[in-house]
Formats: C-alpha cells, structure tokens, sequence
C-alpha cells in the first residue's frame, strides 16, 4: 500500500489524540490553549486531507477508511475529555447522543457497503452542519476560560446543544435513507 499525502495527514490526526489527551493534563496555566490548538491542528488537517485527495486524485480506498475512523476518535476523545472535567448533565447527555450517532451510523454504513447499498448513506447537509458546529464546540469547551468577557464554557455548551439535536436528526436522515435497503432485507 502507498501512503499518499491525504493518508498521512489522517495518521497525524490519530498520533495527535494521545498528544490532545497529554496536553489537556498538564498542570500548566495554558494547557487549555494547548489543547485547543492540537484540537485546531487536527480539525485542518481533516479539512486539507480531504481537500488535497480530491484536488489532486490521491483519494485510496485506505483513506477514505481511515478518515471517518480518526475524525470519530479525536471527537470521541475530546468530547470525554470535556465531560470528565465538566461533568454537567447536560454536556453529558450532548456528548453521549454525538457519540452514539457517530457509532450507529458507522455501524449503518457498513451494513449498507456490505448490501452494496453504500450510496443510500450518504452526508446530508445537517450532518455537515452539525460537523461544524459541533467542533467549534468542543474548540470552546477545550479552551473553556473567558475571552474578551464571553462566556465561552457557556457559549461551547450551547452549541454542543445545538450540535446534539443536529446529530439526531442527520441520523434520522441516514436511517430514513436506509430504510428501503433494510425492508428488502427482511
């Protein structure tokens, strides 16, 4: 197998995950920043791999893997990061309904490859949206203190909100997509 750029980018992104986790606990006055720079880092390089394989045909089926594997990991572990450390109900319940999505859909995806239906699943724009909301979210909850006399703990929690009621009904869009290709099944 050859690693082309794109892939490389995306094997960064899953070596910044323990590097996210290291710098989230460190007993530093700007671990907070830190961590929202190697959250940053690694939402760009998900943006340009993607932009560089299609821009330049690098895409390969072990990328086009990968990618979803190491955006869903990054966003998983940040997201229990923000929780362990902000253990409200409401960012709980926000994060758990993100990360359930994200497992039922990959699970879909699967099915729907493995039934040769893989077109049926694909991304809607809510799930684009709610992709972005959701990490300029974790972006906030990451960095969490004050800026410029906003409350961005506040601010990000609202939109991991927001982001949580987007994920469900771009999972709902999936399952609706998918429907056809499960009856025919049964």
């Amino acid at each position: 197998m050859q690693l082309t750029i794109p892939t490389i980018l995306t094997l960064l992104r899953i070596v910044m995950i323990p590097v996210l986790v290291v710098v989230f606990y460190l007993p530093v006055e700007w671990s907070n920043l830190a961590a929202l720079l190697v959250f940053a880092l690694a939402a760009i390089t998900d943006w340009l791999d993607g932009w560089i394989a299609r821009r330049y045909g690098m895409a390969i089926a072990f990328g086009a893997f990968l990618d979803p594997v190491a955006d869903k990991l990054m966003v998983t572990v940040a997201l229990i990061l923000i929780v362990q450390r902000n253990p409200e109900w409401l960012l709980a319940l926000s994060s758990a309904i993100i990360i359930g999505r994200e497992i039922t859909v990959s699970a879909l995806r699967e099915w729907m490859a493995a039934l040769g239906e893989s077109g049926r699943v694909r991304v809607a724009w809510t799930g684009k949206i709610k992709t972005i909301l959701q990490m300029v979210a974790i972006g906030f909850l990451l960095f969490r203190e004050n800026l410029l006399g906003l409350p961005i703990l506040q601010i990000g929690i609202g939109l991991l909100v927001i982001a949580a009621a987007l994920t469900i009904a771009s999972m709902i869009s999936y399952l609706r997509a998918a429907w056809p290709a499960v009856r025919r099944q049964q």
